[in-house]
């Protein structure tokens, strides 16, 4: 029996990522092999054209669970009736910009876009938030749809886990699948802490196949950090294949679950568990059934952990403050 569309939508459709992540999803990669989707693309009016390419490839692509595609420039036309939501749409950062100038302009639109979600999506929507500032872009729609359960917002870090993940796969040698249970604790920015502390590496522990502490303590770190700056300098271009790879992988490990004896980071609604500040969005290690996550406790933090954990938990706190100001400005 075939199972009824599901509905979702992306924003900032036409651009990079966007371009990159709706083929995905409609080969299977966000839902399942045997889910059908409707796919709202959603863009500005300048990209309206682009839009419309993007739609005729799709339709082109002839891909079997597509059901139907709506490219629209209306978020009234685009939220409407969405069973999920992967948000990439967002203002970037242009030379000369202050971060307050970038923040205030995402707080508006992530404030116009939490009004359209709650008016026009499901009620049990869920939502995965791609843009920078990821963390409080997520946050700030929370605030501003209250009617929308808080855990069914949440932003991306999984491309920082699969960043760790890669880099561990590298350098043991090891083909990524035997790769598990690496952490991205805090913050989408470079103060992000990739933990290798409870990671393993074909059933064993990843510090004794790595065998370099220094390495994974110095040059793993900064490299998971750093990887989005890295790639823009290699493709002049940010990180488009592997972001739209990483929502899809987000979305459908939420809704059809983590693997037994796997977690995996997601950004979430904090409650303060490890002593992360509460009330901000901050990626943790999360486990998932039945369309549901929740936080993976009683991991061991030795202190170094913990300096770094707190070090990203404190540039978040900043960022909501700056976001309010912005809000109430």
């Amino acid at each position: 029996m075939v199972k009824e569309a599901k509905r979702i939508v992306v924003t900032g459709a036409a651009g990079q990522i966007g371009y990159a992540i709706c083929p995905q999803i409609a080969r299977g990669a966000a839902l399942g092999p045997d889910q059908p989707v409707i796919l709202h693309m959603l863009d500005i009016e300048p990209a309206k054209t682009a839009l419309e390419g993007v739609k005729m490839e799709l339709i082109d692509s002839a891909f079997p669970l597509l059901t139907d595609v709506i490219a629209t420039t209306d978020p009234e036309v685009a939220f409407k009736d969405a069973d999920y939501a992967i948000l990439v749409g967002g203002f970037p950062r242009k030379a000369g910009m202050e971060r307050k100038d970038v923040m205030s302009k995402n707080v508006a639109i992530y404030k116009g876009q939490a009004s359209a979600l709650e008016r026009l999506a499901k009620k049990d929507v869920k939502v995965v938030v791609v843009a920078n500032p990821a963390n409080t872009n997520a946050l700030i729609l929370k605030e501003h749809a209250p009617s929308i359960p808080p855990e069914n917002i949440t932003c991306m870090t999984r491309l920082d886990h699969n960043r760790a993940m890669g880099q561990l796969s590298v350098r043991s040698g090891v083909h990524i699948s035997k790769v598990k249970n690496t952490i991205i604790w805090g913050n989408h920015s470079s103060t992000q802490y990739p933990d290798v502390n409870h990671a393993t590496i074909d059933g064993a522990p990843a510090r004794d196949v790595i065998k370099d502490d220094a390495w994974l303590d110095g040059e793993f770190i900064t490299t998971v950090q750093q990887r989005g700056a890295a790639i823009i300098k290699a493709r002049g271009l940010s990180s488009a294949l592997s972001a739209g790879s990483s929502a899809c992988d987000h979305l459908r490990d939420w809704v059809l679950g983590t693997p037994e004896g796997t977690w995996v980071s997601m950004g979430v609604l904090s409650d303060g568990s490890y002593g992360a500040p509460k009330d901000i969005m901050y990626s943790f290690p999360c486990t998932c059934k039945d369309g549901k996550w929740s936080i993976v406790q009683g991991l061991t933090i030795n202190d170094a952990s913990a300096e770094k954990m707190k070090i990203t938990g404190d540039e978040l706190v900043e960022e909501k403050a700056l976001a309010f100001e912005c809000l109430q400005g």
